[in-house]
């Protein structure tokens, strides 16, 4: 009989050796390994007959309206039945309330239920409570999985949300709650028990100080989708993305504003993000498109003299090697000297840029802030800025143009085929 290997797991990135380390090789966190026991005794399985994929029934399930729209759009229109849904954040930016709400929406025609294991019900009742119309929404205080999936079992609701995964533990994994052997198994027999039954259930996970899920990466492996929930809890607004949906597409965007009552859908964001205050030196409006929805943003930048070295360019809200690749362009190609300055570039409202069609947005911002020299009012722009400072088009021009049109933007700056940087700076700050 073969002895169960003992390993040791970083509880921060999931990586897995064969002994002891004081700072994980993966991660370079400190005192994050901990033991890991895997493998023992196994039985010999009889084998399975075989299907051909023609031969496999398959129905279209019916989704699950969550009663936010904003949630159902990231998702793909709802919730997949016997799907496993995997909803990541820092703390304190509104997980618990989404959920909740959503929760309260579902339960006027559906079992809801809430296994909570970070709060208690009397916490989760005053938080109910002011969110409103939650009274039918089933609630359980319990952090045992056995204990969690017999109620599964038992009670069979149409959905339930478990906060959080982390705070989970079996009595038959020999480590401590959170570590990356309960977490692993807490989401593999949540897993069993959802395909099984046909519960749609949502898994809150913690996050690393970099943002990404806490505990190992096989969390995101197993479920059916991840949603990470972004922003600022210090800021009123908050974006729901998909970074994988086996249902949908992972390009939609929700966003949400953090009210008194809770959180609140915001159907055109673009009125809340694009709404730049008039014509100021270092500020320009770029269309953005997060999957099938054009946003306008204002991208505002600083460029400011250094003693430093090396001067520093800060991005919040872009890529910051997409910045550094930009800076050198408008350097190189469009002469516009930014070798002994600091360049500082902010997306206002807290919202991310992934798209390249928002490079000259930014270019324009920089451009404006190293000469001080406001770009002209109701000016948006949206292009793809290449290395030989030739300017590309962006995809869904026509899309983006009605967004335009729609907020009263009288002046695009879209690029042609043969439109450089140069000839689009000039047109914005002449």
């Amino acid at each position: 009989m073969a002895k169960p290997a003992v390993n040791y797991a970083c509880t921060d990135c999931g990586y897995s050796a064969g002994r002891w380390f004081g700072k994980c090789p993966g991660c370079n966190a400190f005192g994050t390994l901990v033991e890991d026991v895997v493998g023992g005794p196994t039985a010999k399985a009889p084998p399975q007959p075989l299907l051909r994929l023609v031969d496999v029934p398959a129905a279209e399930a019916e989704r699950i309206s969550t009663g936010v729209a904003e949630l159902d759009r990231v998702l793909g229109g709802g919730l997949v039945p016997a799907s496993l849904v995997l909803v990541g954040g820092e703390p304190g930016v509104g997980k618990s309330t989404l959920l909740l709400t959503a929760l309260a929406a579902m339960s006027r025609e559906r079992r809801a239920l809430l296994v909570t294991g970070e709060e208690s019900v009397a916490q989760v009742k005053l938080r109910a409570e002011r969110l409103g119309s939650a009274e039918r929404v089933e609630i359980l205080a319990e952090t045992e999985l056995e204990t969690v999936c017999a109620t599964l079992e038992a009670e069979r609701p149409d959905v339930c949300v478990i906060d959080s995964v982390q705070t989970l533990y079996s009595a038959e994994v020999g480590s401590a709650p959170g570590s990356v052997a309960q977490v692993r198994e807490a989401a593999a027999r949540l897993m069993r028990v959802a395909k099984e039954l046909g519960v749609a259930t949502i898994l809150v996970g913690h996050v690393t100080k970099d943002g990404s899920v806490a505990g190992p990466r096989v969390l995101e492996h197993l479920v059916d989708c991840v949603l990470q929930f972004e922003g600022d809890r210090y800021h009123a607004h908050r974006v729901l993305r998909a970074t994988k949906n086996r249902f949908g597409s992972t390009n939609e965007l929700g966003v949400f504003e953090m009210t008194g009552a809770g959180l609140v859908g915001v159907p055109d964001p673009s009125e809340v993000f694009g709404r730049a205050a008039g014509s100021e030196v270092g500020s320009a409006v770029a269309c953005a498109l997060e999957g099938t929805r054009p946003i306008l943003l204002e991208i505002q930048a600083l460029v400011a003299p250094t003693d430093l070295a090396m001067p520093r360019r800060v991005a919040t809200g872009v890529d910051p090697k997409r910045l550094a690749m930009i800076v050198a362009v408008l350097g190189r190609h469009a002469r516009v000297a930014l070798g002994t300055a600091d360049v500082f570039v902010n997306v206002a409202g807290g919202v991310r840029i992934d798209e390249p069609g928002a490079d000259l947005a930014v270019a324009l911002a920089i451009a404006s802030a190293a000469k001080g020299v406001p770009t002209h009012g109701g000016l948006a722009a949206f292009g793809e800025i290449g290395l030989t400072g030739r300017l590309r088009p962006a995809g869904q021009t026509e899309r983006r143009l009605e967004e335009c049109a729609k907020l009263g933007i009288t002046t695009v700056i879209t690029p042609a085929e043969t439109e450089t940087l140069p000839k689009a700076i000039a047109a914005a700050l002449s």
